[in-house]
C-alpha cells in the first residue's frame, strides 16, 4: 500500500513536498484549486525535482469547489473550464490518476434536483472522453447526503456501467456521514474491482471533520480488512487537515500499523 497526504494549496507546494517526503508518505494528492494552480506551472520544473529528491510519487484532485452543473451556463462554463484546464496541467505533470468530486446540487439547483443531475452528468461523460484521450484515468469520489447525489453505492451502478474505465476514489469519510454503519463497506461489496484510490480521515458521522485516526468513531479495522480481502493495494490518501501536523505524522504510522495488522 502508498500512503500519500494532499497539499494545503494555500501554502508553498515546495514546503508541503519537502515535509510529505521527511514525514514518509509515498506520495502527494496535489490539490489543483483555483486560482492558486496557475501558479504550480510556473515553478513545473522545481516541483518535479523536489519530488524526484524526497521519492514522492504523484496523483491529483481537480478542482472541489465549482459548480459544474449549475443551473445558470456562465457559472456551469466558467466552473467547467476550471476542471477542464485542471486536467491538462495534471497531464503537463505527468499525472496518470485524478480524483474528481461529482457535481453538487445546491442552491436553487435543490428544486431542480433531476435538471442538475443531468447536467452533472452531462460533464461527466465529456470530463472521461478527455481523461481517456490525453491518458489519465478519473476517480470518481462518493460524496456526502447533504450533497444530494452520488453518496449511496447503489447510484455508482449506472456510472460504472456508462464508463468503463472510471474508477471509484472512496472516501470512508464521506461514507460515515448520517448512516447508522458506514457506506464504505457497501461500496467495497459492490465496487471491489472499480476501486482505484481511497481517502481516509476520521469523524463522528455528522461532518467531514477531517480528524486524525482514531479521534472519530470509524472503524478503520473493519474497512481495511475488507480492502484487502478485495486485493486493493495502491494508493490511499491521509486526509486529515489537523494544525499540528504531528497528528498527520500520527494518523501516517497508526495507518500503516493498521493495514499490517489487519
Amino acid at each position: 500500500m502508498k500512503f500519500g497526504a494532499m497539499n494545503n494549496p494555500l501554502e508553498s507546494i515546495l514546503n508541503e513536498i519537502r515535509f510529505f517526503g521527511k514525514s514518509g508518505f509515498d506520495f502527494i494528492e496535489l490539490a489543483i484549486e483555483p486560482p492558486f494552480y496557475k501558479k504550480l506551472f510556473v515553478i513545473k520544473n522545481e516541483i518535479i525535482e523536489n519530488l524526484s529528491k524526497y521519492k514522492l510519487d504523484k496523483i491529483a484532485h481537480v478542482p472541489s469547489f465549482v459548480s459544474t452543473a449549475d443551473l445558470s451556463e456562465n457559472i456551469r462554463k466558467a466552473s467547467q473550464k476550471e476542471i477542464l484546464d485542471s486536467l491538462d496541467l495534471a497531464n503537463k505533470f505527468g499525472i496518470k490518476k485524478v480524483v474528481i468530486h461529482p457535481s453538487y446540487v445546491k442552491g436553487l439547483g435543490r428544486y431542480k434536483k433531476e435538471e442538475v443531475k443531468k447536467l452533472g452528468y452531462e460533464f461527466l461523460a465529456k470530463l472521461y472522453e478527455k481523461a481517456n484521450e490525453i491518458g489519465i484515468t478519473l476517480c470518481l469520489e462518493n460524496m456526502m447526503p447533504n450533497q444530494e447525489w452520488l453518496f449511496e453505492p447503489e447510484e455508482f451502478k449506472p456510472i460504472f456501467k456508462d464508463f468503463k474505465k472510471m474508477k471509484l476514489t472512496l472516501d470512508t469519510g464521506h461514507a460515515n456521514i448520517m448512516t447508522r454503519e458506514n457506506r464504505s463497506l457497501e461500496f467495497i461489496k459492490l465496487f471491489e474491482k472499480r476501486i482505484g484510490h481511497v481517502h481516509i480521515a476520521d469523524n463522528f458521522g455528522f461532518r467531514d471533520d477531517h480528524l486524525p485516526l482514531g479521534l472519530g468513531r470509524i472503524n478503520f479495522d473493519k474497512i481495511f480488512s475488507a480492502l484487502k480481502k478485495t486485493g486493493y493495494d495502491d494508493t490511499m490518501t491521509l486526509e486529515t487537515f489537523p494544525k499540528d501536523r504531528d497528528y498527520l505524522i500520527l494518523s501516517l504510522k497508526k495507518a500503516k500499523e493498521l493495514w499490517k495488522g489487519t
